[in-house]
């Protein structure tokens, strides 16, 4: 799921504003997914369909959130280059 910076900031999911939603088939399943929610503290709302299909990703996404990942500063043409060679990288390794 893409999501765009549009200036409007965004609830955290599992709180009051943004509760996470799933979908389970049977009252067992909806008694364990309940718990686990209860457990962690987070708001939530579970649906029973017992003709659709599973639907967890709210709580998936809660138990393993996505990890930030660390971009590398680029290096300018006009930075010293990062061989050792004492040129600027745009006349060396550029």
């Amino acid at each position: 799921m893409e999501r765009k910076f549009n200036g409007v900031k965004t609830s955290k999911l599992g709180t009051e504003k943004m509760p996470a939603v799933v979908s389970v088939q049977t009252e067992e399943r909806l008694k364990e997914v309940a718990s686990i929610f209860e457990e962690h503290g987070w708001k939530y709302s579970i649906d029973l369909e017992p003709d659709k299909p599973e639907n967890i990703t709210d709580l998936e996404i809660l138990l393993d959130p996505p990890k930030q990942t660390k971009v590398e500063k680029k290096i300018g043409r006009n930075e010293p280059c990062p061989c050792g060679s004492g040129k600027k990288y745009k006349k060396c390794c550029g």
